[in-house]
């Protein structure tokens, strides 16, 4: 009998790629049953994420900042894919989103005695680097902001629970309202890119990440612990930036800035600036084999997630 999933968070950005693959491997003729668990069951019909239709047959409202309405959302089902995290600067709503939500879906599925759960986390859990060619298991936890330290807690509920977490660092595709955006936003305010070899950044395309996050659920394989997911070839800062601008057209007239430079350009621009920090230091985190070990294939080149998204960038940076 094909194991029964729950998906949390099925109508977001990394969520709906998760749903989208369940999906592809329904059409494949694999026919685990899927249940959908939504705090805004209008937000399906809405067009929020790439959600199938087709698997939505199973949908339960409800909310991680409310333990008592997950009560029994976990009976029945041998895969949990927790994809549903609170990004922002509300730390009380962090906390209660991801890290008591977290505790309390854990519990839910170990009283119903479900065999795996997987947590999409971030490696912003390790904090601001360098990090080059770290390895999952040399890293101490290092949150620096609200949704990274509550996600830090939440992968604790899981780990403890024999679960398996996943750490993807930039993650790129149709539904990023975040990576992009805000390189975008970086170049305008320098109208530069920046001089070549700053530093080297790991990423994944958002539906090679949907894929792992099914194929961590469905394996066989011991996989109990943390694993990096990001494209085994990291990308430098500056490549990130020129691509972004060459892919989507943007107008740079002004020559390469060493980072130096562009700090003092975007003095008294916090954002901005944390854009820039973050581009300027390494962060590179090596996958340990984890995609060869679940057998998918890592996806596209940074150029070529790009060029494959670039229509949906566009659209939203139009919006």
């Amino acid at each position: 009998m094909s194991p029964r999933i729950l998906v949390t968070g099925g109508s977001g950005f990394i969520g709906g790629h998760v749903v989208a693959s369940l999906g592809e491997l329904r059409n494949g003729g694999t026919t685990s049953p899927v249940r959908l668990l939504l705090r805004e069951t209008a937000s399906l019909s809405a067009g929020r994420g790439p959600t199938d239709d087709a698997l939505a047959a199973d949908v339960v409202r409800a909310d991680l900042a409310d333990p008592a309405s997950l009560r029994g959302v976990c009976a029945g089902v041998d895969v949990v894919l927790h994809c549903a995290s609170y990004i922002g600067d509300d730390e009380r709503r962090a906390e209660t989103v991801n890290d008591h939500g977290t505790r309390a879906l854990v519990e839910e599925a170990t009283r119903a005695r479900v065999a795996r759960v997987v947590y999409v986390s971030t490696a912003a859990v390790y904090g601001r680097g360098p990090f080059t060619g770290a390895p999952v298991g040399g890293l101490p936890y290092a949150p620096a902001s609200p949704t990274s330290r509550s996600r830090a807690a939440a992968e604790r509920h899981v780990l403890d629970a024999g679960g398996v977490v996943l750490r993807p660092h930039l993650v790129l595709g149709a539904g990023d309202r975040w990576v992009v955006p805000g390189m975008v936003g970086l170049l305008a305010l320098l109208s530069a890119g920046l001089k070549e070899g700053i530093a080297r950044h790991s990423v994944v395309d958002v539906r090679a990440l949907g894929r792992a996050v099914v194929a961590a659920g469905l394996s066989d394989r011991a996989l109990a612990g943390a694993h990096h997911v990001s494209h085994p070839e990291p990308v430098d800062g500056s490549v990130l930036l020129d691509t972004v601008a060459e892919r989507l057209g943007l107008r740079l007239p002004g020559p390469p800035l060493a980072v130096e430079e562009a700090r003092t350009r975007l003095a008294g621009q916090p954002r901005a600036l944390h854009h820039l920090g973050m581009l300027a230091v390494d962060h590179w985190f090596a996958d340990g084999g984890f995609w060869a070990g679940v057998g998918v294939d890592p996806g596209a080149g940074f150029g070529q997630i790009m060029s494959r998204h670039s229509v949906w960038y566009r659209e939203f940076l139009k919006r």
